[in-house]
């Protein structure tokens, strides 16, 4: 088996392992028999537990990036740019349950990440939504005193709140699509120009 094949297998049987375990819980012995290789082979490859957490998050969130920009980039409207991203994000959680176990509740539960870790793909994350405000803007689309940095973290925040309620939620009570909608709806009402039409 080739190192990169080892690599991925690790990062898969650790997303099983946190998400079922719970960060703090697991064993890094845990993810190895998950992965099917000796504990000593998850040394060869990541330092600690926590340099697993963040090797997962990184590669996933590059992966959702590459994702949003394929499905944002061929839209002309940044109103529909908008609604797009809104529903992908969303739909992350009820296609990998497993993911967003980890991402939503699990990264947060690791002190070390949230107090260290800079996080350059988040970044570039939010950069996706201050573009899409910045185009708004200059297509005379949005609100011309908006910050779209801060719009961003604003967007950002509203749809992390709701992928974690509808992780945490013993029943979940909506369905992710409609979320998506009301979110996005919710937002541009706060964006556009008075009179524009969503």
């Amino acid at each position: 088996m080739k190192g990169e094949e080892k690599y991925r297998m690790i990062l898969k049987a650790a997303k099983t392992v946190f998400a079922k375990e719970g960060f703090y819980n697991s064993k890094v012995s845990e993810i190895a028999k998950e992965a099917k290789v000796a504990d000593g082979t998850i040394y060869l490859y990541f330092k600690n537990k926590e340099d697993i957490l963040i090797s997962l998050f990184e590669e996933e969130f590059a992966r959702i990036i590459s994702l949003q920009k394929s499905e944002i980039e061929p839209l002309d409207d940044p109103r529909d740019k908008l609604k797009k991203f809104c529903d992908i994000h969303l739909n992350i959680a009820e296609e990998d349950k497993t993911l967003a176990e980890v991402m939503q509740v699990e990264v947060r539960q690791s002190s070390k990440f949230m107090r260290e870790y800079k996080n350059k793909h988040f970044l570039a994350y939010l950069q996706i939504i201050a573009d899409i405000v910045r185009e708004g803007k200059e297509k005379s689309l949005f609100k011309a005193d908006l910050n779209p940095d801060l719009a961003a973290r604003l967007i950002f925040g509203s749809l992390d709140e709701i992928s974690t309620y509808w992780v945490t939620a013993k029943r979940r009570r909506f369905d992710v699509h409609e979320a998506a909608r009301t979110v996005s709806d919710v937002l541009l009402g706060g964006l556009i120009i008075d009179g524009g039409i969503v």
